[in-house]
């Protein structure tokens, strides 16, 4: 069974590999595709005020700076209750800036400009795939997997943490797309690298556990 499954997260992880290998392709192609256009042109037309604040808050711990000091004060947080390795592997999550910020380089996509897209975010690096959405998997998923880990956890706490961080996670790609920050297919990218990222995490980290895989 343990190799089993072994074997379905190794495939699972390769075919997403394969998928985001695929969409890097046509990113480079199409920088500026139909679909991206459209899809954000759906999601900008409903704006509001309150709206705005509403996903700007969503896309702050996201930034490098807030990142740093939420995986700094979760895993503090772990430490101070004894959890070691949780804390370690909380910090570790940080390091999947690296793997976007080398895969924002070789594409090198240009982010939303104000001629098509409302900007109401200023960025800095370029725009595929989606650092935040990459971040938001890993960080927050990783989150879900050490909340159905730690079985000594209270119920209500497992399931709050859980259910937050997987609002995060979904809520995160429309907030960047909202903010004229990233295209569709930049979100979609940075999800499927996140999800390759957290696989990997979450099998070492697991595996240092003693958890059957």
């Amino acid at each position: 069974m343990q190799h089993r499954r072994k074997k379905i997260l190794i495939t699972t992880i390769a075919v997403i590999a394969i998928g985001f290998i695929v969409l890097s392709i046509l990113v480079l192609l199409f920088p500026e595709s139909s679909i991206d256009r459209s899809f954000s042109a759906n999601v900008q037309a409903h704006r509001y005020p309150a709206l705005d604040v509403l996903m700007k808050a969503v896309s702050y711990p996201g930034y490098t700076e807030y990142a740093g000091v939420m995986a700094a004060v979760i895993a503090g947080v772990f430490l101070i209750f004894k959890y070691r390795k949780e804390a370690l592997f909380v910090v570790l999550t940080l390091a999947s800036g690296i793997v976007s910020s080398a895969v924002k380089l070789l594409v090198n996509r240009p982010r939303p400009s104000q001629d098509i897209v409302s900007v109401l975010e200023k960025t800095r690096q370029q725009s595929f795939p989606s650092g935040h959405t990459q971040f938001y998997v890993v960080f927050f998923g990783f989150m879900v997997v050490l909340m159905y880990t730690l079985k000594t956890l209270p119920a209500w706490l497992r399931l709050s943490i859980s259910s937050v961080s997987l609002l995060m996670i979904f809520i995160v790609p429309f907030s960047r797309v909202y903010l004229g920050a990233h295209w569709f297919t930049d979100v979609l990218g940075g999800f499927m690298l996140g999800l390759i990222c957290l696989s990997v995490l979450s099998y070492w980290y697991l595996r240092k556990q003693g958890e059957k895989i």
